[in-house]
C-alpha cells in the first residue's frame, strides 16, 4: 500500500510541476460540428483557428451524406480486424483510390496514423539496415523507429548537408538498405521539406524516400496531392504515410502508400494493421467522397491558397512575427510559454478559438500560438482574426500599441 500511495504521489507532484511551469494543457469543448465557426461549451460561438480542418471538409455536406450511406450499407462497425473477417470492399476501394491519387501502386488502411507510422518501420528493416530521419520528425515517426532494430541517425532539421553526412556514415557502417524518412510538411513550423533535393541525394546513395504526408494531402500542390507533387517529385517517393484525419475528412484512420511489395509484406507483419480493429465503414465511405470532390475540381484547394496568403501578410502587418513560409500552418511566435497561454485566453475572450504550443510540443524558448486556416474560412473570419489578435497582443505588450 505504501508504494501505491508514494506513486500516486508522485503523479500529483508531477503533474503540479507542469501547472507551475506554465506547462499545462487543458482541453476546450466544442458542442458541435467542426467548421470555420465553433460553439463552445458556454454556448458562445468563435473563429476556430486551429483544427486540420484545411478544405473545410469536416461538415461537408456531401461527405456527411457518404457516411450515412456507408452506414446504412455496410454496418456501423466491424468488430474484426482486417485478415479475419474485417474486409470490406470499400475498405479495397478506398485503398485503390488513395493510391491512385497519391501515384503509387497500392495502399494499406489503418486505424490511426499514429499506427501507420509505428507499424511501418520494424516490418521492413532489420539489424544490418539504417534508417535515417529529420530531428523535428513527429512523435509517431521517432516512436516507430524505436521499434526498428535498424541503425538510426538524425540529421539536422531541413539541412541537406547534414543529411549527406548521415548517408555517408551508414554506408561506412555497412547499411545492407538506407531508409531516409521525413515529414512532408513539419506541424509546428510550417516547413516544406525539401523533397527534390533530398530524392536527389539519396538517388546519389542508393537510399529510400518515405515522406509524412498528414499536413499535405488533399491540398499542397497544383492538384493537391500532397508534397511530392509541390516538389515536382510525383510518383518518384518510395513509401508515403498520411491521414484521413485532417484534409481528407477529418475523422480519423491513416495509411501507407507505395510499392506493392512493400503494401503486402505491411499487410502480412505491420502490427497495429493485424491486431486492431477494422476503419469504420462510415470514416471509409466518405474518405471516398473526399477522394472524389478532391479530384473532381481543385477549387477547395485554390481558396485555401488564397485564404493562407492574405492571413500571413495581414498578421505580420498588424506587428506580429511568424514563421516565414506558403503553407496554411502560421506559427504566431510568442517564445514564452505562459505568454503563449495568456495571448490565447485573451483572443478565445474576443471571439478567437487558437492554442498555445509550447515544451514539449515545441522546444524550450519557442511558445507559439499556431493558427492553421481552413478553406472554410471566409475573408470576413479572418479580419476579425487578425484584428482579434492585433487588440489581445497590444493589451499584451506583445506588439506596439
Amino acid at each position: 500500500m505504501a508504494n501505491t500511495q508514494a506513486f500516486y504521489a508522485h503523479l500529483n507532484s508531477e503533474l503540479q510541476s507542469i501547472r507551475e511551469a506554465g506547462l499545462y494543457k487543458s482541453e476546450r469543448v466544442i458542442t458541435g460540428p467542426q467548421g470555420a465557426v465553433v460553439h463552445t461549451q458556454d454556448g458562445r460561438e468563435v473563429i476556430n483557428l486551429c483544427a486540420n480542418n484545411y478544405l473545410g471538409l469536416s461538415s461537408h455536406p456531401k461527405v456527411i451524406e457518404a457516411a450515412h450511406e456507408a452506414l446504412r450499407s455496410h454496418g456501423y462497425g466491424l468488430s474484426s480486424v482486417r485478415f479475419i473477417c474485417g474486409t470490406q470492399n470499400l475498405h479495397k476501394t478506398l485503398e485503390q483510390r488513395l493510391a491512385r491519387f497519391l501515384g503509387t501502386e497500392d495502399t494499406i488502411l489503418y486505424a490511426a496514423a499514429f499506427d501507420a507510422n509505428g507499424g511501418l518501420f520494424e516490418p521492413l528493416l532489420g539489424e544490418q539496415d539504417a534508417i535515417i530521419s529529420d530531428e523535428l520528425n513527429h512523435a509517431s515517426i521517432i516512436d516507430g523507429i524505436r521499434l526498428c532494430k535498424a541503425k538510426r541517425f538524425r540529421y539536422k532539421h531541413n539541412d541537406m548537408a547534414d543529411l549527406e553526412r548521415c548517408l555517408q556514415e551508414a554506408q561506412a557502417a555497412g547499411a545492407r538498405f538506407t531508409l531516409v524518412f521525413t515529414d512532408g510538411v513539419f506541424s509546428m513550423d510550417g516547413t516544406i521539406a525539401q523533397l527534390d533535393k533530398i530524392r536527389e541525394i539519396t538517388d546519389r546513395y542508393g537510399a529510400l524516400l518515405g515522406i509524412d504526408e498528414c499536413h499535405a494531402s488533399g491540398f499542397l500542390g497544383k492538384t493537391g496531392r500532397g508534397t511530392h507533387e509541390y516538389r515536382n517529385v510525383f510518383g518518384k517517393i518510395d513509401i508515403i504515410t498520411g491521414t484521413l484525419g485532417k484534409a481528407l475528412g477529418g475523422a480519423s484512420g491513416g495509411f501507407t502508400s507505395g510499392r506493392k511489395e512493400v503494401i503486402e509484406l505491411l499487410r502480412q507483419r505491420s502490427r497495429p494493421y493485424l491486431f486492431s480493429n477494422t476503419v469504420a465503414p462510415s470514416i471509409v465511405g466518405a474518405s471516398i467522397a473526399v477522394l472524389d470532390l478532391l479530384e473532381g475540381s481543385t477549387d477547395l484547394r485554390d481558396k485555401l491558397e488564397a485564404n493562407t496568403a492574405y492571413f500571413r501578410e495581414a498578421i505580420q502587418a498588424a506587428g506580429f512575427e511568424i514563421k516565414p513560409g506558403t503553407h496554411p500552418i502560421v506559427p504566431i511566435m510568442v517564445y514564452d510559454a505562459v505568454m503563449a497561454q495568456k495571448l490565447s485566453a485573451r483572443i478565445l475572450e474576443l471571439g478567437i478559438y487558437a492554442v498555445g504550443f509550447f515544451f514539449p510540443v515545441v522546444p524550450r524558448g519557442q511558445a507559439r500560438i499556431r493558427v492553421q486556416v481552413s478553406a472554410g474560412h471566409e475573408r470576413e473570419h479572418l479580419e476579425k482574426a487578425v484584428a482579434a489578435f492585433a487588440q489581445a497582443g497590444r493589451e499584451l505588450g506583445l506588439i506596439k500599441a
